[in-house]
């Protein structure tokens, strides 16, 4: 693993050699002390494989669509020929009527329901399972909202890991039959996700098993990075303004502020995009600690989360000090949406661009709606939204649409659309 140079803690920023420390920083604790991996920059910006990256005039001719195609930039010196399922190469749509519709130059939706278990979680996941195989591990672990343990069950289902999930009280029923699907042990803990957190964080320290709950390996952030770079590599390198993405434990914008910060160091763009944060009114406790920051200590605000979004549903943060800092050196910010506004932009969404989004990616959506609103978006952006998780993970949370009941007659059906024309 040259290719790494140390894990960094970013809270007191002590340096750990890999493998002295596997998960957080014994001085600085769990909830604190997570690492950064840290790289060997001047090496890479010599790979031969990160210029051909760079150099490629379309996404689509580079023959590698998963994620491993940023192999120069993760954390292991070569992949771990272990079989699973392709993860990223999603599709990023522009949308000219959309930007017409917000003011703004250009519009992208960057959709994350193409992955294999349907969410932006698959990203992380196969380095879970890689580093877990190079440390010799037989069990994996995950505490989830419902998207990172399907993930985990899903893309581990090929493998020989046994696979444990926990997940709390009230995961959609449509999330807990993805679970049982692929074989997955699965605890359903009488409590919130926080408290089934903790709980599988005591599991895999007393049985041995590789936890790959967000906000506790520093490789999870690595592989939430190349969402970052892929859609800086479908733009050819001339990125967006600004992103916005939905925020729970704060893994997934860690990784696209990384990401995009990693590209300005080694020369491929020369400035980021400003990443906002959108989270649930509800469970906004990454965005409440980010309005006190100042550039010094991050200190956790923790609420009780309640929210129609499940997947960020989230109260205690694993990955706040992340989810800060990075967005605070980004020059990105924070802004919160009501349950209400997350349900109109599912079908806002839907009707239209066609994709149908979990209530987290509509989050984001509706936190650009939101700012624009409001007149806190510049009318001159280029724009890109993150859409974490396909919609038929939870089909109940669009609500009620209306459904015409008739007979087999075409008056009536000339009744219920009010006498508009048929005939075009």
């Amino acid at each position: 693993m040259g290719r790494v140079e140390y894990l960094r803690c970013i809270s007191c920023n002590r340096h750990y050699p890999l493998g002295e420390v596997e998960y957080t920083c014994p001085s600085c604790g769990p909830r604190m002390g997570m690492l950064d991996v840290q790289y060997d920059y001047d090496r890479l910006r010599r790979s031969s494989l990160l210029k051909q990256i760079a150099s490629q005039k379309s996404f689509s001719d580079y023959a590698e669509k998963s994620i491993w195609r940023y192999l120069p930039l993760l954390p292991f010196e070569k992949r771990i020929p272990t079989r699973l399922l392709q993860v990223g190469g999603t599709p990023l749509y522009r949308f000219p009527h959309l930007a017409r519709r917000l003011g703004v130059d250009e519009l992208y939706i960057k959709d994350e329901g193409g992955n294999p278990t349907g969410s932006y979680k698959d990203r992380a996941t196969p380095l879970a399972i890689y580093r877990a195989q190079e440390l010799g591990k037989s069990a994996l672990v995950c505490a989830s909202t419902g998207n990172a343990a399907a993930s985990l069950a899903g893309l581990a289902a090929m493998t020989e890991f046994d696979t444990y999930i926990f997940v709390p009280h009230n995961a959609p029923t449509a999330k807990l039959a993805q679970l049982r699907i692929y074989g997955a042990t699965i605890f359903q803990v009488d409590a919130t996700y926080d408290i089934a957190y903790d709980l599988a964080l005591e599991a895999a320290d007393q049985f041995g098993w590789f936890n790959r709950s967000d906000g506790i390996h520093p490789f999870l952030v690595e592989g939430n990075k190349t969402g970052a770079l892929e859609i800086a590599e479908q733009l050819a390198f001339d990125l967006p303004d600004c992103i916005f993405v939905a925020v729970g434990d704060g893994s997934i914008i860690a990784g696209i502020c990384k990401g995009f910060a990693e590209l300005k160091s080694l020369g491929l763009i020369d400035s980021t995009p400003q990443v906002i944060g959108v989270q649930a009114q509800g469970a906004d406790a990454v965005k409440r600690v980010f309005d006190k920051y100042d550039g010094r200590k991050v200190v956790p605000d923790d609420v009780t989360a309640t929210t129609i979004a499940d997947s960020i549903a989230v109260g205690k943060p694993r990955d706040v000090v992340k989810a800060v800092k990075y967005v605070w050196e980004n020059g990105g910010s924070y802004v919160s949406v009501s349950d209400a506004e997350i349900r109109e932009a599912i079908s806002d969404i839907a009707t239209a661009t066609g994709i149908f989004t979990e209530p987290a990616g509509a989050t984001a959506w509706a936190g650009l709606c939101k700012m624009q609103r409001n007149g806190d978006l510049d009318q001159a952006v280029r724009v890109a939204v993150i859409l974490t998780g396909n919609g038929l993970k939870d089909p109940e949370a669009a609500g009620e649409g209306s459904v015409h009941q008739i007979s087999p007659s075409l008056d009536e059906i000339i009744a219920k659309i009010d006498g508009r024309s048929l005939l075009k």
